[in-house]
C-alpha cells in the first residue's frame, strides 16, 4: 500500500530516496573518501556522548550484543539484568543467547521502571546491567537521573558493567536536565540508533573507552558489520544529526500537545498521561483485531499510516498503540489525530 503520511517511525521510508540522495550531496565531496564519512560520524556522535571513542554498526541489534559479550568476556559472567520488557528480549529474538550463550536475568515487574531495589534482589553475579532509555514498551517511561545514577553506582560496585541501550537516547534526553554526555556518563557503553528519530537510512554507534571499542570492533567483524561502503549510512546519520537531534523538544513538545488532546477528548487514553519524551501509547476501546482492521482500511482509503502494529491487553476489548513523534508525526495536527483515533471504530 501506498503510505502518503505516518504516524509510525517503523512504517519504511519516511522521505523520498531521491530526497535523501540530493540532500546527501552536501555531505560527500569529490575528494570524499568511503572512510570518511563514518569516521565524522564516529568522532561526532563520541563527542555528543562524551565517551573517548565510538564505532558504526549495521544494525543496533549487532551493537548491542557485541557490548554485552564484551563485558561478559572482561568479568567472567554470563548473565545480564535488564527490564523483563527490554527490546533485547522482546524484539531481537534472543540473539544474546543464541549467538552468545549469554542470559537474561529480568528485574522488576514488566509494566514498570526497573528500580534499584528490583536489581538488589538478583542474587546471582551479573556482567552488565542494561538500562533502556526510555523503556518502550511500557511508554516511553524515564526513570529519575538519581534512579538512574543510584542504579549504576549498585551495578558498578558489585562489578557489573553499565550499559545504555540508547536506541531513542536522543529522544529520551529531552526528559532530563541533563545533556547527552552527562546522562551517558553513567554508563560504561552507550549505543544510540541512527534511523529512529534521526531519520537515518539505517545502522547504529556504540560508544565507550578505547578498550572496550577496541574488543567490540573484533566482535563486529566476527558478526559480519565490519562492512567497506558503510558511508551512504553514515552520511544519511550525519544528515540527521543537523536536521533532527536540535528539533527533539519540539518533537516532544508536540507528543504532549497529541497526547493531550487525545486525552481531553475522552474516547482513548494515553500513558503516560503527560509524555516524558516524544513517545507515548494510546489505549483505545477496541480488540487489537478489530484495531489493526481499521487501521489497515484506514491506509487503504487515505495513504495514512496510523500505527504499524497494535498491543494486546488483558482485558481482549481493549488495546494499545505507540506513538513516536519525529519529523513526520508533526505533519499531524494534535485535532486530525483525536479524529482519525475516534474514527477507528467506523473502519472494523
Amino acid at each position: 500500500m501506498d503510505i502518503r503520511r505516518s504516524l509510525s517511525h517503523h512504517s519504511g521510508s519516511r522521505r523520498s530516496p531521491a530526497e535523501v540522495l540530493r540532500r546527501l550531496t552536501a555531505y560527500v565531496s569529490p575528494g570524499t573518501r568511503p572512510e570518511d564519512p563514518v569516521r565524522e560520524l564516529e568522532d561526532r556522535v563520541a563527542g555528543l556522548l562524551g565517551k573517548p571513542k565510538a564505532l558504526f554498526f549495521p544494525t543496533g541489534t549487532m551493537a548491542q550484543q557485541a557490548a554485552l559479550r564484551v563485558h561478559a568476556e572482561r568479568t567472567g559472567r554470563w548473565t545480564f539484568a535488564a527490564h523483563p520488557q527490554t527490546h533485547l528480549q522482546v524484539w531481537e529474538n534472543q540473539g544474546y543467547s543464541a549467538v552468545h550463550g549469554l542470559r537474561l536475568h529480568p528485574m522488576g515487574d514488566r509494566h514498570e521502571l526497573m528500580t534499584l531495589d528490583d536489581l538488589k534482589t538478583a542474587g546471582e553475579p551479573l556482567a552488565a546491567v542494561v538500562v533502556e532509555l526510555p523503556q518502550r514498551d511500557i511508554g516511553g517511561l524515564l526513570p529519575s537521573f538519581e534512579d538512574l545514577a543510584a542504579q549504576a553506582k549498585w551495578a558498578r560496585e558489585s562489578g557489573a558493567a553499565v550499559h545504555c541501550d540508547g536506541a531513542r537516547l536522543w529522544e529520551a534526553q529531552t526528559g532530563y536536565d541533563a545533556s547527552l554526555a552527562e546522562i551517558s556518563a553513567l554508563f560504561d557503553t552507550v549505543y544510540v540508533s541512527l534511523y529512529k528519530a534521526l531519520e537515518g537510512v539505517r545502522g547504529a554507534v556504540l560508544a565507550g573507552d578505547d578498550d572496550t571499542i577496541a574488543q567490540a570492533a573484533v566482535w563486529r567483524r566476527r558478526l559480519g558489520g565490519a562492512i567497506v561502503d558503510a558511508w551512504p549510512l553514515a552520511a544519511a546519520a550525519l544528515m540527521g544529526l543537523d536536521d533532527a537531534l536540535p528539533r527533539m523538544a519540539e518533537f516532544k513538545a508536540h507528543a504532549q500537545a497529541i497526547a493531550a488532546a487525545i486525552n481531553a477528548d475522552g474516547f482513548a487514553h494515553t500513558t503516560p498521561q503527560v509524555p516524558v519524551t516524544p513517545l507515548f501509547h494510546v489505549h483505545l476501546p477496541l480488540s487489537r483485531q478489530d484495531a489493526l482492521r481499521a487501521a489497515e482500511d484506514l491506509l487503504a482509503h487515505t495513504g495514512i499510516r496510523l500505527f504499524l502494529y497494535a498491543r494486546s491487553n488483558p482485558d481482549p476489548r481493549r488495546c494499545s498503540f505507540e506513538v513516536n513523534v519525529g519529523i513526520s508525526g508533526c505533519e499531524f495536527t494534535p485535532d486530525e489525530v483525536v479524529e482519525l483515533i475516534k474514527g477507528l471504530p467506523s473502519r472494523v
